[in-house]
């Protein structure tokens, strides 16, 4: 397997593995690579437990770090998830929060080891651009008062 140049490297406290398995069964263009034992003890595991895996989150390859409960994920940080129907936000939405994962506002929401998803409808993304300064308004505004994003609410906001 060729390393990529760049990858994104995420601290989970443990389940890097069960994280990365759970994003190859979510998302298209996901897989689980190789997974890699500690060579040694070190300060949050013992030689031999899972410390890193290799997986790809829709074509974006990442790196899972079993690194102990020092550090915890914030917002800083995000998977933004293009889709372009309801169906598809319901899908990824739903996966997501039905997994131990937490709604949030404005269409994110957290998976269950902390990481925040952007579950954002093209459709939406197109609203807030408008170059139609009202329309791009009320369909931010629609948004700012949803949980996961409801496409035919944006779409009724731009019309007015």
């Amino acid at each position: 397997m060729t390393q990529a140049k760049n990858t994104v490297c995420i601290w989970y406290d443990r389940g890097a593995e069960e994280a990365a398995r759970f994003y190859a069964a979510t998302f298209p263009n996901s897989s689980i690579g190789a997974v890699h034992r500690a060579p040694g003890d070190y300060p949050s595991g013992k030689q031999g437990d899972i410390l890193t895996v290799d997986f790809t989150v829709m074509g974006i390859p990442c790196l899972g770090l079993n690194g102990g409960p020092a550090y915890t994920h914030t917002e800083a940080f995000s998977f933004q998830v293009a889709t372009v129907d309801q169906a598809e936000t319901d899908r990824y939405w739903n996966a997501i929060v039905g997994n131990g994962g937490q709604e949030s506002a404005c269409g994110w929401c957290k998976d269950k080891w902390g990481i925040s998803w952007q579950i954002t409808p093209i459709v939406l993304t197109n609203a807030v651009t408008s170059p139609d300064p009202a329309s791009a308004k009320r369909a931010f505004d629609a948004m700012m008062e949803m949980r996961k994003i409801d496409i035919a609410a944006i779409e009724k906001a731009l019309r007015g």
